[in-house]
């Protein structure tokens, strides 16, 4: 007789002993991913499938690494309308509002890419696709959250990781039902290529024309393109693999946002606060005479020029103003406002703070003002310009926020605002903007930083006809050098170096610096 088939059975060695009874163990608690997130399914549809393979060769023939272009942006269309085609058909139907983010976020994305093909400066163009990767994550899969919009922004990363396997089983179905092999797959593979080589070579030898479209369209093939087409492909796949599974299945990305925190008592926040409305207030009024007539004052107390002055504080008031969006940020959050009285103190000191930091703003895009005038304009110096008047408009909305007290609006569109200043800076279009302000001063002054002038990218080609011929050659000696020995295939057309290429031709510039002496008075970055 076994031990748990009869309660309280007798034996010959002892006492009746009770029957064990086994009981399931109790549910765990689902985690934040399976309650927000439960996926598309198991395994992934043929039409998943097609988009993730489509888009991974799509870019790994057309996307340039080495340079702008408008590979980046034919790939980002081709993967929009892929990914578009799979989210027709999703577990569960998108709300309104989440359908207006998704084209807002993806329009955003696609003019980021297509900064591309009408600018040349690589430095703008990678914080562009930077934020391109952001802002792609954030069409699929945001909230409206700050916590939300952070979690959207990596969502596709953690979304080709958690989809990896339903791809790998969706494969396996396409497989069974069709009966294809991978060695059949690569068999065909290969023999589609050979054909392709043997017939394309003859018709090239054939016809110089023919062979002439072929090599603009068709890459040297090596180790080393065939590493990149294998890093493009696999990195955009992985992506493309993400971005179907949040599209058929978006998480819950808010969490529990409804949920009240904990609040700080009145003294606790606002005796901070307040002295720091005090201290800003001082700020402030040295400012107002600084600006208004009592420099020579000020500058003989601190032992500077003018210019050094400006350059000493401008950073300094430029970190001031991004840790004044963390307290006031804090502060919007744990403070109380359920009575008359502390709604009043948060308008009143939250709004305080918010209106002296736009001085401190302005003062801080004064301090640059001068101190381009008297060193003229570099990349970091634009950059950083645009990055505090961006900060500027984030406090008039801080302040919108604040009088209302009705703020979830403010963080999808503080985030789009921030898109907006980059795209801004894209159609101010820098590198031109930089030799136009420094030829200008060296017609002014005579001082020009001949050599900065000449690290500029093709952007920065057209004003430099104002210089004279010696001066003229020597700008424009690197940027003729890469475009000679580094020229464009389809994958890489650019509006900015086409227009180079026709100036420099037009010019007879020659590519060499002559020996000149360089004018410089750069200061400080």
């Amino acid at each position: 007789m076994s031990e748990n088939s009869t309660a309280g059975a007798s034996t010959v060695d002892g006492p009746a002993r009770p029957a064990v009874v086994w009981t399931a163990p109790p549910p765990r608690s689902p985690g934040f991913v399976q309650r927000y997130w439960p996926g598309p399914g198991r395994t992934a549809p043929p039409l998943a499938v097609a988009a993730i393979v489509l888009t991974a060769a799509v870019a790994a023939a057309g996307i340039p690494l080495d340079r702008p272009g408008i590979g980046w942006l034919g790939t980002g269309v081709v993967a929009a309308l892929a990914v578009g085609v799979v989210a027709r058909r999703p577990v569960s139907e998108p709300t309104r509002a989440t359908r207006v983010w998704r084209w807002i976020w993806g329009s955003l994305t696609l003019v980021l890419l297509g900064v591309g093909t009408v600018r040349s400066a690589g430095w703008l163009f990678v914080l562009c696709v930077l934020t391109a990767l952001v802002t792609g994550s954030l069409a699929l899969g945001a909230g409206s959250t700050v916590a939300g919009l952070v979690r959207g922004a990596g969502a596709v990363p953690f979304a080709a990781l958690r989809g990896l396997p339903w791809a790998v089983r969706g494969l396996a179905a396409i497989r069974r039902r069709d009966g294809v092999s991978p060695v059949r797959l690569a068999l065909t593979i290969l023999v589609s290529a050979l054909l392709l080589a043997v017939f394309g070579a003859l018709l090239a030898s054939a016809d110089a024309a023919f062979a002439s479209l072929l090599d603009d369209v068709l890459p040297q093939v090596g180790a080393g393109t065939v590493s990149r087409w294998i890093f493009v492909g696999g990195s955009v796949g992985l992506g493309t693999l993400g971005a179907t599974y949040l599209v058929l299945a978006p998480p819950q990305l808010d969490g529990a946002r409804d949920r009240a925190g904990r609040r700080l008592r009145r003294i606790e926040w606002a005796v901070p606060v307040a002295l720091l409305d005090l201290l800003f207030l001082a700020f402030v009024l040295v400012q107002l005479t600084v600006l208004f007539g009592g420099a020579r004052h000020v500058l003989e107390t601190a032992g500077l020029k003018y210019a050094e002055y400006a350059r000493s504080g401008f950073w300094q008031l430029l970190v001031v103003t991004m840790l004044t969006l963390v307290v006031l940020g804090v502060a919007a959050r744990w403070a109380p406002r359920e009575g008359r009285v502390d709604r009043v103190l948060v308008r009143a000191l939250l709004g305080a703070l918010a209106g002296l930091t736009l001085v401190i703003v302005g003062s801080a895009l004064h301090r640059m003002n001068v101190y381009q005038q008297e060193y003229g304009l570099t990349r970091l110096r634009v950059f950083v310009t645009v990055v505090e008047i961006w900060l500027g408009l984030v406090f008039v909305m801080v302040l919108l926020a604040g009088v209302t007290l009705a703020g979830a609006w403010l963080p999808r569109v503080i985030a789009v605002s921030a898109v907006l200043a980059l795209l801004g800076l894209a159609a101010a279009n820098p590198d031109r903007l930089i030799a136009e302000r420094n030829i200008d001063r060296f017609q002014a002054t005579g001082r020009l930083d001949l050599d900065y002038l000449r690290s500029l990218s093709p952007d920065a080609a057209p004003p430099m006809e104002r210089l004279p011929k010696r001066e003229r050659d020597c700008g424009l000696s690197r940027i003729a050098a890469d475009l000679r020995d580094d020229p464009d295939d389809w994958r890489g057309f650019n509006v900015a170096r086409l227009l180079a290429r026709q100036q420099i031709a037009a010019e007879s510039v020659v590519a060499d610096c002559p020996t000149v002496q360089l004018l410089t008075n750069p200061g400080q970055p």
